[in-house]
């Protein structure tokens, strides 16, 4: 069964950094992709960024380019999403997720994804 725990959000000034952390067990990264979506209250939910399935590929929505970075640690089985120079804007509940054979630009789309975690909130405020 595959389970996904995140961590990491919180409160943070304009400009500052995040780490998010997305704990994984139960499936392949050969056959499983991973991102990580974010949803800003009266806001569908959006992809930030992803690993498709192989790690072949990262992907990154155009408003988050240059300031998040998408990792994985093997050895822990953790996804990371590193968040610097954090815009109000970027405020939402941050989830990761995972789904199998999501190939391409494909995994920036909720479309597919099968297991969400909880969900951590990132609140960007002054």
């Amino acid at each position: 069964q595959v389970q996904l725990v995140e961590s990491g959000g919180g409160l943070v000034q304009p400009g500052g950094s995040l780490r998010l952390s997305c704990a994984a067990s139960g499936f392949s990264k050969d056959r499983y992709a991973v991102g990580w979506f974010r949803q800003a209250p009266g806001k569908e939910r959006e992809g930030v960024s992803c690993l498709s399935t192989n790690d072949a590929y990262t992907y990154y929505a155009d408003s988050v380019k240059g300031r998040f970075t998408i990792s994985r640690d093997n050895a822990k089985n953790t996804v990371y999403l590193q968040m610097n120079s954090l815009k109000p804007e970027d405020t939402a509940v941050y989830y990761c997720a995972t789904g199998p054979n999501l190939f391409g630009s494909r995994c920036l789309l909720t479309h597919g994804y099968l297991t969400w975690g909880q969900g951590t909130q990132v609140t960007v405020s002054s």
